[in-house]
């Protein structure tokens, strides 16, 4: 009997070890869905239901209080984003504007003619004022837009990018010190992006700090308001968003450094290697994917400039510094033209995820 007994005790936690194995695995499920379900629906609020609302409000003309239903209106919006034409025009009248009086005629609304509702976006006029060639847009603002937008990208990401570089070398250097540098290269970084626009908006006026510097340097310098002027205004901007943004790249850049072995410059050093070779056959190899991530970062964050046109310039003077990020705020907000805005959205998003494939296209590893 007790033979019996000792058996089956045997045998039951046996029996009942799969039972209590499903029912672990059960709860690890239900927790790790738990965990999980908060992340997709903030996911799917904030990321995936506004990018699906902005590629069906592009064909649409949705507009922001408005009593009127909402209409597909096909293709429309990208049309009037992407058309461009030309006009020559040539009169015999010695009126100063007769030129811009013929262009208008044909762009007028309600001219009938394939530039009906187009907009100057720039001419070019004889000496004598008789003839000239104007190029007109559907959204002349846009194309404006997408050139200050290109320009700002393709100079602020070899600035910043080797301007953190520098800066990453050197704090990495036994350099004395170095801590207190890295804190003070780092702290525009986390001061808020809008605080440091008002900042610099004092700065650039006839009587910031720019301009006693530039005053006291300078001999007979006149000073001038930055942020007024047609051709100095987005370069302002260029040196204030590099300023503020490369103390992170630098640390990028730091982690980056910090995973190169230090045999190899022993080794570099017994070849009689000096500093550039060392930086040049080291240094840089080393870095190679720091810098693919660094060009794509700083890309994409340049491309989406808005923080510093809204605070500083409001998109002026002359539309000078006017984004695509600004014009569709502007046109979605101000104008409250959210389906043209939407239009706009999604060929700055096709814009950025072209510009991030052909970067990847050059940067990428061969074999």
């Amino acid at each position: 009997m007790s033979t019996s007994l000792t058996q089956l005790a045997r045998k039951v936690p046996k029996m009942r070890l799969p039972w209590l194995k499903h029912t672990l695995v059960a709860r690890e499920a239900r927790a790790g869905v738990m965990y999980v379900v908060p992340a997709v629906l903030l996911l799917l609020v904030f990321l995936v239901t506004p990018v699906v609302l902005a590629f069906t409000l592009g064909f649409t003309n949705a507009k922001l209080s408005s009593p009127k239903p909402i209409e597909l209106v096909g293709a429309e919006n990208f049309s009037r984003l992407t058309t461009i034409g030309k006009i020559d025009v040539t009169t015999s009248s010695t009126e100063e504007n007769a030129l811009y009086d013929l262009v208008r005629e044909q762009t007028k609304p309600g001219s009938g003619t394939q530039y009906e509702g187009m907009q100057i976006l720039s001419e070019s006029v004889s000496a004598d004022g008789k003839s000239g060639s104007f190029i007109v847009a559907g959204d002349a603002l846009f194309w404006k837009s997408l050139k200050n937008t290109l320009v700002f990208a393709l100079l602020v990401a070899p600035l910043q990018g080797g301007l953190a570089l520098a800066l990453a070398l050197l704090v990495n250097s036994k350099l004395r010190g170095r801590i207190f540098f890295r804190t003070v290269y780092f702290l525009p970084v986390v001061t808020s992006m809008v605080v440091v626009s008002i900042l610099w908006l004092f700065m650039y006026q006839e009587s910031g700090l720019v301009n006693v510097v530039l005053k006291s340097v300078i001999p007979g310098y006149a000073p001038i308001n930055f942020l007024a002027s047609e051709s100095l205004a987005l370069p302002a901007i260029i040196v204030m968003s590099v300023w503020q943004g490369v103390g992170f790249h630098m640390l990028i850049w730091l982690s980056g450094l910090q995973t190169i072995p230090g045999e190899l410059y022993e080794a570099a050093k017994v070849d009689g290697a000096n500093q550039w070779q060392q930086f040049a056959n080291v240094t840089w190899p080393g870095l190679r994917r720091t810098f693919v991530f660094i060009l794509v970062t700083i890309s994409i964050a340049a491309l989406g400039l808005f923080t510093q046109i809204n605070v500083m310039t409001q998109g002026g003077p002359l539309d000078s510094t006017t984004t695509l990020v600004f014009h569709a705020y502007r046109e979605g907000f101000g104008k409250q033209q959210i389906g043209y805005a939407s239009a706009i959205a999604v060929v700055f998003f096709a814009i950025v995820v072209t510009v991030s494939m052909i970067q990847r296209r050059l940067t990428r590893e061969r074999d």
